[in-house]
């Protein structure tokens, strides 16, 4: 739990943050410009779509490149963080692939199951890189997901988000 204390353990979560909100972002400065979905429309054998609209190739490049340039600014590798961000997406499209078998429309709210996959999977990829222990991997989901949350209500207030989770 010492690498709680840890700059780097700050740093990967900022850098969690900057990969899911990338998409975000990229939606509102490109509108429905290259928003190709990941899925291309199919559905999966129980004749529900993959993912939905709401996953898109612009999201998933917006995410890397951005973490990837930000991780580069505060010292990190271009690499590393194209980890970060193909690791949080990972999650996303987990979590948005689970949501679709449960019947969920795309973009429905679906606490814990929104915030938890998309920083649990870079946390835990990248957890010996940054010195982290389970414990503070386990912290770091619960930062995230209040951040998620807080932030995700805010953006709504601003226009930037369409929902305000």
């Amino acid at each position: 739990m010492d690498a709680i204390l840890s700059l780097a353990f700050y740093d990967l979560l900022i850098l969690v943050v900057v990969a899911n909100g990338s998409p975000v972002i990229a939606r509102l400065l490109f509108s429905s410009t290259f928003s190709l979905p990941v899925d291309l429309g199919f559905c999966f054998i129980d004749g529900r779509r993959i993912l939905g609209d709401s996953k898109t190739w612009r999201g998933i490049l917006a995410s890397i490149v951005a973490t990837s340039v930000f991780a580069l600014f505060i010292g990190y590798s271009l690499v590393l963080g194209a980890m970060v961000a193909a690791a949080a997406m990972t999650g996303d499209i987990f979590s948005s692939f689970i949501k679709r078998r449960m019947g969920m429309q795309s973009s429905a709210m679906a606490p814990f199951l929104d915030q938890v996959p998309e920083s649990l999977f870079p946390a835990l990829l990248l957890k010996n890189t940054f010195g982290l222990d389970y414990g503070s991997v386990l912290v770091l989901v619960c930062l995230f997901v209040i951040i998620e949350l807080s932030l995700s209500s805010l953006l709504f207030k601003w226009g930037i988000r369409r929902r305000p989770y």
